[in-house]
């Protein structure tokens, strides 16, 4: 898939967290630990379908596999944590036994919400890392999003991947029954995955829980610090309706050898 061109005034748009306790060397002086938490905790309500979504095919093979498949293509020494509705976990064993291994993939349960499904995942992780959280229905994620987040990540302390909005915006104000426009130019498209080193991600998620969290960079935030964002993936996209689907199997065909799919 091919990269979105970036604007020149991209990097300006965003706040930067400055990453006090790493010293200012390259990314390659530094051997961190790598984790990815994989929440694929979607009922499939939206989809209309009987199983959650992460399950549904795709050319033949489960969303959920494209996602595992990607991240653990992006280092060799990336561990994943998986993280299934405790109703679909053997589903989930059943994807890595046909397909992977399980030297490099752990499984734990989902929470009520996403914020406690990824406490779960978290309490996997003991030793200092960079970690990705990812929505395992973004399965059309790439190797070079995933290893710029990596990157990004080790000197900024986070990387949280975005998109400029292409269509008009506008701000309903339910109180007043009113709206008013914004300016698109200073809206983006929050994506995954949103990246961490650990110092920040754990002590973060130790916060009591807001109805407000909605991904991982709110909760960071909660905890009083700034984010950093990069530029993300227009093919990206979460899977969430039946139209989706079909967008995803589109890329594939044009983007993917028949080998690679």
């Amino acid at each position: 898939m091919q990269n979105v061109k970036r604007p020149h005034d991209f990097r300006s748009r965003f706040y930067i967290l400055h990453f006090t306790f790493l010293p200012n060397l390259p990314v390659h002086f530094f051997a961190m630990n790598k984790y990815a938490i994989i929440v694929a905790g979607g009922s499939g309500k939206r989809m209309g379908s009987a199983i959650p979504k992460q399950f549904l095919l795709l050319h033949g093979k489960p969303v959920l596999y494209y996602t595992i498949k990607t991240f653990l293509e992006a280092f060799d020494d990336l561990q994943l944590v998986l993280v299934l509705p405790e109703d679909y976990a053997d589903m989930g064993r059943e994807i890595i036994d046909a397909y992977f291994d399980y030297g490099r993939i752990q499984i734990t349960s989902g929470g009520e919400t996403r914020f406690h499904s990824v406490q779960n995942g978290l309490r996997l992780i003991h030793s200092d890392a960079i970690i990705f959280v990812h929505d395992a229905v973004r399965c059309l994620v790439t190797v070079d999003l995933i290893q710029r987040c990596y990157e990004h990540a080790l000197r900024m302390g986070s990387a949280v991947p975005v998109t400029i909005s292409r269509d008009s915006v506008r701000l309903l104000n339910e109180e007043l029954n009113d709206n008013e426009v914004l300016d698109r130019n200073k809206v983006v498209l929050v994506q995954t995955p949103q990246t961490f080193h650990s110092r920040i991600l754990r002590p973060a998620f130790e916060i009591d829980f807001k109805e407000r969290f909605t991904d991982e960079a709110t909760v960071v935030e909660a905890y009083g610090l700034k984010i950093s964002l990069i530029e993300g993936e227009e093919n990206n996209l979460k899977i969430t309706r039946p139209v989706d689907l079909l967008i995803a199997e589109k890329l594939l065909e044009a983007n993917l050898s028949p080998q690679s799919v």
